[in-house]
């Protein structure tokens, strides 16, 4: 991460963990599968950095104990993660909005696709495109 992003002080674990709360996987594993300990892995939103017109953050899925990440599928959770309320990014992307205010607007959002890290950890990118970012 760049030491001269301007949106870094912005972006503290504190921050972060109340964009994407860490009960977000129990309440996605209560909905999708009817039990919050039936999920294979924790989630957590982490911040990577900025360039001239990206916000990149990071929803990193770290398997739970005694669970298998590598096969929950977790290669078509972008689609998923996209429109379920209980992840719902878009309010996470409206809560940046009011973070980067008077710095950016934000144009649009979108996850790319999943990749793996380790067995443990897998991370699906969460990417804001901004415009009309203030030097």
């Amino acid at each position: 991460m760049k030491t001269d992003d301007p949106f870094i002080s912005i972006f503290t674990r504190e921050r972060l963990s109340s964009l994407l709360p860490s009960d977000t996987a129990d309440r996605f594993f209560e909905a999708l599968l009817g039990d919050p300990h039936e999920g294979a892995y924790d989630m957590e939103l982490c911040y990577c950095g900025s360039n001239l017109d990206k916000l990149v953050f990071e929803i990193r899925l770290r398997q739970r104990p005694g669970k298998c990440l590598a096969c929950h599928l977790t290669y078509g959770l972008p689609q998923v993660f996209e429109k379920h309320p209980a992840i719902d990014l878009k309010r996470v992307s409206e809560k940046v909005k009011g973070l980067i205010e008077g710095q950016a607007a934000i144009r649009s959002w979108k996850l790319g696709p999943t990749r793996e890290i380790s067995r443990e950890l897998h991370a699906i990118p969460f990417i804001i495109t901004l415009e009309g970012q203030k030097s």
